[in-house]
């Protein structure tokens, strides 16, 4: 016996718009009894999780975790919305996390080489050299597919770690901070290097998350409203009539992954320049993973995006809560996280697809004997 899903003929359109909802409730069982299993109070976890970080909108003690979630919810967004063009137009980008990095890095070369070169100039400059390198970064697996038929899922992931270790080399080596004590750090960004905050006098959420938003509202224009977007979409559900409109599956792989890379390579510049104020071996917590849940939990659409990576950027400030209330490991955070995603995908599925249960080719001999 084996099971198959089978697409139906017409799907419940009531059901397609709560299954982020169920998701979300979902999740929030399967949280209780992982909770519960590990000897935690579930409702307590539950609080510190999707209530404490939220205690700024009446509270003006803590507003500052409101920038905070800015803060967590910038790189989602912009990433996410970079995934969305991709996995609309049927190319799984996986590696966004690495176009993130190579995006901060290439966008740290001015204040981390040219220390002495302060101007207004310098920080657009970054800014525009970040998405330039992740786009250029993210064009290595779209050449490898469309000119090789490779795969850009094992392509795309594997360039993550290439990445990382880049990172790792650069700041324990040629960019090492001098006067740094001999930590793996570059020297801090000058003032000229530092993205802006939004609120200056309230809070450290910066002028990422204003570049995510307005990323989004791009995004959305895009898809909606212009041939290009038309066309992603065509392409992505059927490649055939793709072909027969006359659209390039080729050139949408590369404006795919490029988008998409650029926008990562964006996050990446905006989270050093804007959060950290240097290159660090370590500049993500695994933004380009979880924008991949983020991207999903939108159900692909850049306005609902916004709402997910909000969501999500709530699960980290609530993983980091309850590590120091409840004294659960980090790990339990990602597999919370994880949760989301297996959720959203499953209540996707089942919805547009039917499980049945197929016999085994020697019962259905069988039956059919017996029958005649």
């Amino acid at each position: 016996m084996r099971i198959e899903l089978v697409k139906r003929p017409q799907h419940s359109a009531l059901f397609s718009a709560l299954s982020p909802f169920i998701a979300l409730g979902l999740t929030l069982i399967a949280g209780a009894i992982m909770f519960s299993l590990l000897g935690k109070n579930p409702l307590e976890a539950l609080y510190y999780y999707f209530v404490d970080p939220l205690t700024g909108l009446w509270d003006e003690n803590n507003r500052w975790q409101l920038h905070e979630l800015a803060v967590k919810a910038a790189p989602l967004i912009l990433i996410a919305v970079g995934l969305s063009v991709c996995f609309l137009s049927n190319n799984w980008n996986i590696g966004a996390e690495g176009q993130f990095t190579i995006g901060a890095i290439v966008g740290s070369i001015l204040p981390v080489m040219y220390p002495d070169l302060q101007s207004w100039i310098v920080l657009p400059l970054m800014l525009l050299m970040g998405m330039i390198g992740g786009a250029a970064y993210a064009s290595v697996p779209a050449y490898l597919k469309a000119r090789f038929n490779t795969n850009e899922i094992l392509t795309s992931l594997m360039l993550v770690y290439v990445a990382q270790l880049f990172l790792d080399w650069l700041v324990r080596g040629p960019w090492r901070n001098p006067g740094g004590m001999n930590f793996p750090e570059t020297r801090n960004f000058h003032e000229y290097a530092i993205l802006p905050e939004v609120w200056s006098s309230s809070g450290r959420a910066h002028w990422g998350f204003v570049f995510a938003l307005v990323a989004a509202v791009a995004a959305w224009f895009m898809l909606s409203r212009t041939l290009r977007g038309f066309e992603v979409k065509v392409l992505g559900q059927s490649p055939r009539a793709g072909r027969f409109a006359g659209f390039s599956a080729s050139k949408m792989v590369f404006f795919a992954f490029i988008v998409s890379g650029a926008l990562a390579g964006l996050a990446g510049i905006s989270e050093v320049s804007g959060a950290i104020g240097q290159l660090r071996p370590t500049i993500s917590p695994g933004y380009g993973f979880a924008a991949i849940i983020v991207a999903f939990l939108g159900r692909l659409n850049p306005l609902g995006i916004v709402a997910a990576g909000l969501i999500l950027a709530l699960s980290y400030l609530g993983g980091e809560a309850a590590q120091i209330s409840i004294g659960v490991s980090d790990k339990v955070v990602r597999a919370f996280q994880g949760m989301i995603l297996f959720f959203v995908l499953a209540c996707d599925t089942l919805i547009h697809y039917r499980v049945r249960f197929v016999g085994a080719p020697a019962a259905k001999a069988a039956e059919v004997s017996q029958n005649v």
